[in-house]
């Protein structure tokens, strides 16, 4: 499978999972009962588990991805993912949507265009592996104890988390099986997704949970962008770097701005999958 389509299939899971959880969450929120039962609830809801399920296609396609294409279009791709999954409950469930949100969708989409546009196909440089197993560890452990002093930017700290998750994903994406489970970078990358998850749940319980998600997906977009050409060889085809500038902001500002202008309705009150 082409680096392309697996990115093309991780975003649409990634979208239809959204749209799964945030039936189910309206759906439960319906009856009586918040925190600890509205979880269980969701735990047995078909629905939710399928959403959740999507999450977990999207982030395996992803991985995938990630063996060929630059971190700043799959990191790009994940986070339109909102977008799509807005486009989906339009059509399909008739969700209501204003203009500023569709304006929003568009600028995302075509900074998605740019980036898949100057996105040149490539294997990344494996970091040496002693070095970035201290410099990802240590930032994965410094963020849940960072997000204890400083609870305002804890979706900032998962964004940082799921960051090392992406860079960690594309040194190893490609690997033979084997060696792919025997890597310190996987085990790695396991543990900064539950750390990033970590901060993100209590991210959602501090404020907007679409402003959380938001945050997170910014930081991570830029942190991978700027990883992967500066560390990792990610390439840019001759002449288009301005594409990247260009696309990676609008994706960016998309993001930041669909989080502020979504209505509470529309909010996720699951965590997205790890990116």
């Amino acid at each position: 499978m082409s680096g392309h389509l697996a990115l093309a299939v991780s975003t649409v899971l990634y979208g239809l999972g959204i749209v799964a959880q945030t039936v189910a969450a309206r759906r439960a929120d319906e009856r009586p009962g918040t925190g600890v039962g509205l979880l269980a609830r969701l735990a047995a809801d078909r629905v939710y588990l399928l959403g959740f399920t999507g999450q977990v296609g999207g982030f395996l396609f992803a991985f995938l991805a990630r063996e060929d294409l630059p971190l700043y279009l799959v990191q790009a791709g994940s986070s339109c993912a909102v977008g799509l999954a807005t486009v989906i409950g339009v059509l399909l469930l008739g969700w209501r949507i204003r203009r500023v949100e569709i304006a929003v969708l568009v600028v995302m989409a075509c900074g998605l265009l740019l980036l898949t546009g100057a996105a040149a196909p490539s294997t990344a440089h494996e970091l040496p592996l002693v070095p970035a197993l201290v410099v990802l560890g240590l930032l994965t452990l410094a963020v849940l104890p960072l997000a204890r002093t400083f609870k305002t930017v804890t979706p900032v700290l998962a964004g940082i988390a799921f960051a090392v998750v992406a860079v960690a994903a594309r040194n190893v994406a490609g690997k033979p099986a084997l060696d792919l489970v025997l890597h310190p970078l996987t085990w790695l990358m396991v543990i900064a997704a539950f750390v990033g998850q970590a901060c993100l749940a209590t991210a959602l319980q501090r404020g907007s949970a679409t402003s959380a998600v938001a945050s997170m997906d910014a930081t991570t977009v830029v942190i991978g962008s700027v990883a992967g050409l500066a560390l990792m060889g990610d390439q840019i085809a001759a002449g288009r770097e301005w594409w990247v500038v260009l696309g990676v902001l609008l994706v960016v500002s998309g993001v930041l701005v669909l989080g502020s202008v979504a209505k509470p309705a529309a909010e996720l009150v699951s965590a997205r999958g790890e990116r």
